[in-house]
């Protein structure tokens, strides 16, 4: 695998998608040559959007093994809004934004969907409804701040419906791999959970770490390329294609 840039990609193509919440952007980023072997469309966080460094990586290395990545901006994030939009409204717009790519030809081998922390969330909350291949969730924020609850039944529905897999920093503040996987099992569903050693929720190296940046994306590029190709079943290690 060529090294793993760290400037955020050009997408190849835009297009925007309306919602009954306000227009929506796609951001494609196309497979170099013939037609994909999959499609992966990925809703961006609550805070920082479709640039954060796990997304922008996927998007510039997924495309070289034959994935077609769509990062999808929310509504609100066009309008310029600060503040993510209630719940209820990113659900609704989520599926009209997969419906809108599906109706221009994503997905037409192999579907997955998923995104980073918030937009996981919905991705999961969602599965039901839009029925994809595969989930893949980035940086899921198990625990809300401030608070004892989990929001492992959100990962539980989404896990009911499709092999899920979470990619998770170890040093996530907001829910490490074994808890994730030991809460949605707790509601009788399984999720592949897999630990990026040192990365915090930003997907940010911590101080002390004994890996590079380099090589954290690479891990992160693997495991995501085989979630998306082939998935394990919800169990057993991740095989390759």
């Amino acid at each position: 695998m060529t090294p793993i840039t760290r400037h955020p990609p050009q997408p190849t193509r835009t297009e925007d998608l309306n919602t009954s919440h306000g227009p929506a952007r796609a951001y494609y980023f196309s497979v170099p040559h013939g037609v994909p072997r999959a499609s992966l469309i990925l809703g961006h966080g609550a805070g920082r959007g479709i640039d954060s460094p796990d997304l922008s990586t996927l998007a510039a290395e997924l495309p070289q093994h034959g994935i077609e990545v769509i990062l999808a901006e929310q509504p609100w994030k066009v309008a310029g809004r600060p503040v993510a939009a209630a719940k209820s409204e990113l659900d609704d717009s989520w599926l009209q934004i997969v419906a809108g790519l599906r109706r221009s030809g994503a997905g037409l081998r192999r579907l997955a969907l998923g995104g980073r922390s918030a937009g996981a969330r919905v991705a999961c909350r969602t599965a039901a409804a839009t029925k994809p291949d595969a989930l893949l969730c980035l940086a899921f924020p198990l625990h809300p701040r401030k608070s004892d609850s989990d929001r492992s039944e959100e990962l539980a529905a989404g896990a009911a419906v499709v092999p899920t897999v979470v990619i998770q920093g170890t040093a996530d503040a907001f829910g490490g791999p074994p808890e994730i996987a030991e809460q949605v099992a707790a509601h009788g569903q399984q999720v592949l959970a897999v630990g990026i050693p040192f990365l915090d929720h930003s997907f940010h190296l911590t101080s002390g770490a004994t890996i590079t940046d380099v090589e954290a994306r690479l891990v992160l590029v693997e495991c995501a390329r085989r979630a998306v190709l082939r998935t394990s079943g919800n169990s057993g290690p991740l095989l390759a294609r």
